[in-house]
């Protein structure tokens, strides 16, 4: 088998992180309760079969948690699918990959700083939206550039208070259902309500993907890995493990005590989206409601810290290749922490998300363009699994390609089923990627294009 790639040494990040430091990250960046903003329109696209659409969905991320897996341990390095594109497919595909993955690295943060912003807005209504956004921006950039084990052990703390609000609805969720008896039959939330419709779960699996966007910022950090790549890769797994059973549990529990059915759901779309927080305001009262949100808007801008430091190790490996400014490369020597990638980082999100914070409909724009960038992103991962095996024969061959393939088959669902606007934004992006890509090759021509 050939060997990757040799990478340059402009840079070399500290080996701080231990296992679950790692796990750590991936959970802060997906959030624990992830599902509370989609449960409504999940139930009303199954038919109220929620529980088995996130059965199905941790099964179909299985796949991308395969994948990565895999690719960790070829290529060890800071730059997550950018770097295993690079070493799978060659550098044009490896450049593509990480200009895509930055639209979701870059983004997905904004959307957390923002969502934390009008959450703090929400409880402090004389303290402008953006002005708590660019608040969380600059406490979490603070964090990030303090050094990344510091940053690890702050999040441990926040995650550990997400799992304990979590603790608190599971709890008062099974003393409800213990008083008063659930709304529906016990096993609706895996059969759904009505005739079982294979169509409509399918539909909604491809939304509930989506939130498990972020576990994969665990293979960013795999030089910063005390353990190497074998524990990089056992975090992956873990972390989706973790991640896909506490969403089951949640939607199992929600489904059960909705106080709307399905079909009203359905018929009021309006409603979805406050449809967790009505549960659990029919099932225990305000006070709950209240700690679920004020844990969603810590959580949210803890979640950006993550995603800010990934985004950070992207730009720091696709510099260190020549493929960005050579600064964001530069790492410090006394924290370990690539200062200027992670400033870079910072300065996109906080423009992105103050933009959008300033504007009625800011938040929708955002949430409907960054999940294609992941997906693309993930697609040239699959791809790249089978194109580095490929160079092998026969049993292993066959053996390293199969689960690429049903991952890669499952990414091009999800992307033909996202939004409109979302596909021509990330077309856009892609577009004006693959024109970088070209005047690269153009100025240098010792820098392939593909």
């Amino acid at each position: 088998m050939a060997t990757p790639p040799p990478f340059a040494d402009e840079g070399t990040l500290h080996r701080a992180l231990g296992f679950r430091d790692l796990v750590v990250y991936g959970l802060l960046f997906i959030a624990p309760m992830a599902p509370v903003g989609v449960f409504g329109t999940l139930s009303a696209k199954s038919h109220g079969a929620v529980a088995l659409v996130y059965v199905m969905a941790t099964v179909a991320m299985a796949f991308t948690a395969h994948s990565y897996a895999r690719m960790v341990r070829v290529a060890p390095q800071a730059g997550s699918v950018y770097t295993y594109a690079r070493v799978g497919l060659g550098e044009g595909p490896g450049f593509i990959a990480g200009w895509m993955a930055m639209l979701d690295y870059l983004l997905i943060p904004a959307v957390a700083y923002l969502f934390s912003g009008i959450a703090m807005h929400a409880l402090v209504p004389s303290v402008p939206s953006w002005l708590w956004t660019a608040a969380a921006v600059a406490v979490t950039t603070g964090l990030n550039l303090w050094g990344v084990r510091a940053a690890a052990a702050v999040g441990f703390v926040v995650l550990a208070m997400e799992l304990a609000v979590l603790a608190v609805f599971v709890t008062t969720a099974v003393i409800a259902l213990a008083q008063d008896g659930p709304r529906r039959g016990w096993l609706t939330p895996f059969t759904g309500e009505g005739d079982f419709d294979a169509g409509a779960v399918l539909s909604a699996v491809s939304v509930a993907v989506l939130s498990y966007l972020g576990f994969d910022a665990i293979a960013a950090f795999a030089e910063e890995s005390a353990g190497g790549s074998p524990k990089v890769a056992r975090a992956l797994v873990t972390c989706l493990a973790v991640a896909g059973t506490l969403f089951v549990l949640q939607g199992y529990l929600a489904a059960l005590l909705a106080p709307m059915s399905p079909a009203e759901l359905a018929a009021r779309p309006a409603g979805q989206g406050a449809a967790f927080y009505d549960t659990v305001d029919a099932a225990t009262g305000l006070w709950l409601h209240h700690l679920v949100a004020a844990s969603k808007a810590l959580g949210a801008a803890f979640a950006a810290l993550a995603g800010q430091a990934a985004a950070g190790r992207l730009l720091f490996a696709m510099a260190r290749d020549r493929r960005l400014p050579g600064r964001l490369a530069k790492v410090d020597r006394d924290s370990g922490v690539p200062r200027l990638a992670v400033l870079g980082a910072a300065a996109v999100t906080l423009l992105a998300a103050v933009w959008a914070a300033q504007r009625p409909d800011g938040l929708d724009r955002l949430v409907s363009v960054v999940d294609v960038g992941a997906l693309v992103a993930f697609g040239l991962l699959h791809t790249s699994v089978i194109g580095w095996f490929a160079r092998d024969a026969g049993r292993v061959l066959a053996r390293h390609v199969a689960v690429p393939l049903l991952g890669l088959a499952v990414v091009i669902a999800v992307i033909a089923t996202a939004a409109t606007a979302a596909q021509v934004v990330g077309a856009v992006w892609l577009g004006a990627g693959l024109l970088v890509l070209a005047g690269q090759a153009a100025r240098r021509p010792g820098v392939p294009a593909g």
